[in-house]
């Protein structure tokens, strides 16, 4: 009973950590522009067709591939904040929400005639899909590399916030962007480190999403963005760590459904999932961690 428990555990950190780093990008370019970027999924897709095509293409070791999707995943991110988002950042909010909506129909159309409408494989090594046998409870090696990948990449982003001058640039512009434009800081250096940042742990999340699935398509990126949508307005809209309770929060949620339902309830695992969210958002609209102010 407590190595099945154990395990329930793991897998609700692995699901809830991918969560969690999709949401925080989310989270990174709404704090600063207070619009969530809706293209974030094709960003995660765009991550994944990259380990694909090096790794398919070129030969190249698939640990090379991975680095190289991060990197296309945060360059890409920054290429579209200043080709699509910059022009329009004196508009309307709905304009912006609309142009998020636009580059991610965009995308998805590119991926599906350009590359294929159907899923690619990914050749994921061996070693990637082995266990470990920890006291006669196995884990999966992927499992493990996904908590540890999470965990690794929460604490360099907190230390980055804290410790760096952008990163301190970056949470003054979360907490007033006016201001923060009236003391001398760059508002395009701010806006695209954050764009950056959240392409970079959306290719993080891809490579994770992708490793478990083993193939990529153009919808790769709808669900897992759409869930992690949901752990941001669960953890309160405008907060970073919210973002990332709400993300661990949401797998937890899913997994004890997932083991505790019976058989004949399972399709409504979603709906149940989110029924209960709704009742506790209607119990704190604001989230866990949100405040009235955040939202702007």
């Amino acid at each position: 009973m407590t190595e099945i428990f154990a395990q329930q555990v793991l897998n609700a950190l692995a699901l809830g950590g991918v969560y969690a780093l999709l949401g925080l990008g989310l989270a990174m370019v709404f704090s600063v522009l207070g619009m969530i970027n809706f293209a974030h999924g094709e960003i995660m897709t765009l991550g994944g067709y990259t380990m694909v095509f090096i790794s398919a293409t070129f030969g190249w070791p698939f640990l090379l591939a991975v680095i190289l999707s991060f990197c296309v995943a945060a360059g890409s991110a920054a290429l579209i904040e200043r080709v699509a988002f910059r022009p329009v950042r004196g508009a309307s909010l709905t304009t912006m929400l609309l142009t998020t909506f636009a580059i991610s129909s965009i995308l998805h159309v590119l991926f599906q005639n350009f590359i294929s409408p159907r899923p690619i494989a990914l050749a994921v090594p061996s070693w990637l899909t082995s266990t470990l046998d920890l006291g006669g409870m196995r884990i999966g090696t992927l499992q493990s590399i996904s908590i540890t990948v999470t965990l690794v990449a929460l604490s360099g982003l907190v230390a980055f916030l804290r410790f760096s001058t952008l990163g301190l640039a970056m949470r003054a512009a979360a907490q007033d962007f006016t201001i923060t434009r009236l003391m001398g800081i760059s508002a395009n250096r701010v806006i695209v480190s954050a764009f950056a940042i959240s392409g970079l742990l959306a290719g993080l999340s891809g490579f994770l999403w992708v490793a478990q699935r083993g193939s990529v398509d153009p919808l790769m990126g709808f669900v897992p963005v759409l869930k992690a949508f949901i752990a941001v307005v669960l953890g309160g809209m405008g907060s970073l760590g919210g973002a990332v309770l709400g993300g661990f929060l949401l797998g937890i949620l899913e997994v004890t459904l997932r083991a505790s339902l019976n058989e004949s309830l399972l399709p409504f695992r979603d709906a149940i999932s989110l029924s209960l969210i709704i009742g506790f958002l209607v119990l704190r609209p604001n989230g866990l961690l949100g405040r009235s102010d955040a939202v702007r």
